[in-house]
C-alpha cells in the first residue's frame, strides 16, 4: 500500500466528506394499491410485485397496528 507524500489539508478531506449525506427515501405507488412504497420491492400492503400477487399480507398487517 502506498504511502502519502504530504499530508491532506482539513478543507480538502471536508470536500471529500460534503459528498456523503443521508438521501430521503425514494417512494413510488403502488400500481395495484396506490400506497406509497420502496421501488423494486414488493408492496408491504397489497403483497403484489410486477403485477402478480407475491406474498399473501393478513388483515392485521394491512391496518398498519
Amino acid at each position: 500500500m502506498g504511502l502519502t507524500k504530504r499530508r491532506f489539508s482539513k478543507a480538502r478531506t471536508a470536500k471529500r466528506r460534503a459528498n456523503f449525506k443521508v438521501h430521503p427515501v425514494t417512494l413510488v405507488h403502488c400500481p395495484k394499491c396506490h400506497a406509497p412504497m420502496r421501488p423494486h420491492r414488493v408492496c408491504p400492503t397489497c403483497g403484489s410485485y410486477a403485477g402478480r400477487q407475491v406474498i399473501e399480507v393478513r388483515a392485521e398487517d394491512r391496518s398498519g397496528a
